[in-house]
């Protein structure tokens, strides 16, 4: 989702059951920043890592780093390779695709990613 920087009154919300009626509110979309994250916790105790590209783009990936084990991607690093937007874990700096949640450095591992909208 691609929102215009003047729709600042509007809410994040995340799909947290995989179900089309299940959303949960987390943030007001000023407190998204381009290119830095934020961390929400879920109803079920999980915590989700919230990015915003300069162009908008809102993206949600779980903020639990696979291989180190803290919930730390949101303090991540964000960029792009190969025109793919990543966050870097600030532990020990594997990407991982905010879009899919893959891992770049290691084919194996995955994230869980959300769908994000402001409402």
């Amino acid at each position: 989702m691609t929102l215009a920087p003047e729709k600042t009154d509007l809410t994040i919300e995340l799909q947290v059951d995989g179900e089309s009626d299940a959303w949960f509110s987390v943030c007001d979309l000023k407190a998204l920043i381009p290119g830095r994250g934020v961390a929400a916790l879920l109803p079920d105790g999980r915590q989700a890592a919230l990015f915003m590209d300069r162009a908008g783009k809102l993206y949600a990936i779980d903020n639990r780093d696979p291989f180190g084990g803290a919930a730390v991607l949101s303090r991540g690093l964000t960029g792009t390779h190969q025109g793919r937007p990543f966050v870097a874990s600030p532990l020990l700096k594997q990407r991982f695709d905010l879009e899919t949640g893959q891992c770049l450095d290691d084919e194996a591992v995955r994230v869980p990613t959300y769908e994000v909208r402001a409402q």
